[in-house]
């Protein structure tokens, strides 16, 4: 069938994600601005359970999509696109929660008072939740945290983590049940006006 008019502008095509990271491997900037309008957002959100900085979440998800536009080349549609760019978001915010280990401990008061988590209810946050959540994540190892986030948080199947983590399916179930089982006692530890279990415990015990 012969085109009219020449070449289709990018947004008067229904393309799908597929179609539109074959255009980004070509260097196409606005399939690749098209691309990024679908999952800025869920990114910034993603990254910003590991940061608890929202400024920083926006420096790691930019990286994140620099990094989508340059190695486009290297994504093979083996798995979802989502699971890759994913991937790459969560090796950035493993390399990030390293960092911070290694530096002193921000305090909670300088974090962002508010939580714009669109995955949370749409009720007024508890302050008092979000700030002992915010805790609870912070404490636990990012083996356990990456897997849960992506599971209670962004709605990924245990399936896609394993692709995302690179980890067998039975570790990625086991990962998750630890997390959830850690957060519970220290939200539970905290209702009850007690300290959380030292970083080191929570992070290295039961590792799997």
């Amino acid at each position: 069938m012969q085109r009219s008019g020449g070449k289709k502008r990018l947004n008067e095509l229904n393309m799908d994600e597929q179609e539109l990271i074959s255009h980004v491997k070509e260097g196409d900037e606005a399939a690749f601005a098209k691309l990024m309008g679908l999952y800025k957002n869920k990114i910034v959100n993603y990254l910003y359970q590991f940061t608890g900085d929202y400024q920083k979440a926006v420096e790691l998800s930019q990286e994140t999509f620099l990094r989508v536009y340059f190695k486009a080349d290297k994504y093979k549609p083996i798995a979802p696109l989502s699971s890759w760019i994913y991937t790459i978001a969560s090796n950035l915010a493993k390399t990030e929660v390293k960092k911070r280990r290694k530096m002193a401990t921000v305090s909670l008061d300088d974090l962002p008072n508010s939580y714009n988590a669109g995955t949370y209810s749409k009720d007024p946050p508890d302050p008092g939740l979000i700030r002992n959540l915010r805790e609870a994540l912070d404490a636990l190892h990012p083996r356990y945290r990456i897997p849960v986030v992506l599971k209670d948080m962004e709605g990924f199947s245990q399936e896609e983590i394993a692709r995302i983590i690179k980890r067998p399916i039975g570790t990625v179930k086991a990962r998750i049940s630890r997390g959830r089982e850690y957060l519970k006692k220290m939200l539970e530890k905290a209702a009850h006006g007690d300290t959380y279990a030292s970083k080191n415990e929570v992070r290295e015990h039961g590792r799997a």
